[in-house]
């Protein structure tokens, strides 16, 4: 039988990732993997396989490359969606699941409403949706043509284009109405510019934090591996 959780304790997302890990200096402070919007959570099963299996596999790539893993310390980073129908709907990995290896239905959740004014969301699958769930419906609601949004941690990424590209401000957290509002207004700069960039938004306030956005995982994902890949090319 399945209730109706209003969750207000901190949640963090888990695990570890050995390729890709994001630096701290000794002075950081930990900010990462916590919910800090009103998460009503309705535990029920969870997405149908069908949808979720490209999720997963793309989420599989993610882990492997030590984009999505966890902290020394533990704490998870790293999270994956991709719109649902109806469209105002996604599926996004849950909290605490960034410590496996491999996902299974039971890991994914379908995020049914959010509001960013009341900084509150609504989800319903066997886990409660991620921390970065927020940021995630920011860009669903940005453009109707992204179908699919990825968070990872890397440092190389973080300190090459901050700035450079569409970077969130310093003085705005992770997984808060503030984010999200700075991603829609970013997103859609960047749809209004004569000269588009890469499809990333780098987390200003965020250390290492860089987002990818597509019209699908495929996309969002080859954007994400192919600028790791020239970080590492060797210089002709």
């Amino acid at each position: 039988m399945y209730g109706c959780y209003a969750i207000s304790r901190l949640t963090a997302d888990t695990g570890f990732a050995t390729f890709g890990l994001p630096s701290f200096p000794a002075e950081y402070v930990i900010d990462e993997g916590y919910i800090k919007f009103n998460a009503e959570w309705s535990e029920g099963p969870p997405p149908s396989w069908h949808k979720i299996r490209a999720l997963n596999e793309y989420r599989q790539v993610l882990y492997d490359h030590g984009l999505i893993g966890a902290l020394p310390e533990g704490i998870g980073f790293g999270n994956i969606s991709i719109r649902d129908e109806p469209t105002s709907r996604f599926l996004i990995t849950g909290s605490a699941t960034g410590n496996f290896r491999e996902l299974g239905p039971e890991h994914f959740t379908t995020v049914t409403h959010y509001d960013f004014d009341a900084n509150s969301l609504r989800c319903r699958g066997p886990v409660t949706a991620s921390s970065e769930s927020l940021t995630h419906a920011a860009f669903y609601t940005a453009s109707r043509a992204i179908g699919a949004v990825i968070h990872v941690h890397h440092a190389g990424l973080w300190n090459t284009w901050i700035d450079r590209l569409p970077t969130t401000s310093i003085h705005v957290t992770y997984g808060t109405p503030e984010m999200a509002y700075e991603v829609i207004r970013l997103v859609r700069e960047a749809q209004k510019s004569s000269r588009p960039g890469k499809p990333l938004v780098i987390m200003g306030g965020h250390q290492d934090g860089v987002l990818a956005y597509g019209p699908t995982l495929g996309q969002a994902t080859s954007t994400l591996l192919n600028c790791c890949d020239r970080l590492f090319r060797p210089e002709r």
